[in-house]
């Protein structure tokens, strides 16, 4: 647990730093584009993982999902940079833009959601993963009901 609040911290640190040249390291709008897609296939794929534990078509293991959430975790903190001024287009609708402040809160809000799930996670509770595993799941569906394009 120390170690995951070190990680997360480290990782908060290293983001609130890089935050200010983080656009900038992108050559143009496709690299920013294929950025953030790859992240959310790493997220998506890692979820799925632990939605087939919740689902019942996998079996539960306490470490395998506790080492998904952690991925997912430390993944949900990097596709946002990837979002800035002149990285339109790709499946991201306008209002990504138009509407930052809202994406900024669903970006939030699913980074809390899996925070959660993480602790979960941790706890190896089943219910308490499956609970928030939904409420992840419902953060997701809504950020992307809202600025993905279908």
């Amino acid at each position: 647990m120390k170690l995951q609040k070190f990680f997360l911290a480290g990782t908060a640190i290293v983001l609130a730093i890089g935050t200010g040249s983080a656009f900038a390291q992108f050559q143009n709008a496709e690299k920013a584009i294929e950025y953030r897609q790859s992240v959310m296939t790493i997220i998506n794929t890692h979820f799925g993982r632990i939605g087939a534990v919740v689902k019942g078509a996998a079996p539960y293991n306490k470490d395998d999902v506790s080492k998904n959430a952690e991925i997912i975790t430390m993944m949900s903190t990097l596709p946002w940079q990837a979002f800035g001024p002149g990285t339109e287009g790709g499946k991201a609708k306008p209002e990504v833009w138009s509407d930052s402040a809202k994406f900024k809160a669903a970006a939030d809000k699913m980074q809390l959601a899996v925070i959660d799930l993480n602790k979960a996670a941790q706890s190896g509770d089943i219910d308490s993963i499956k609970k928030s595993f939904g409420a992840v799941g419902s953060t997701c569906k809504g950020c992307h009901d809202d600025f993905k394009k279908k």
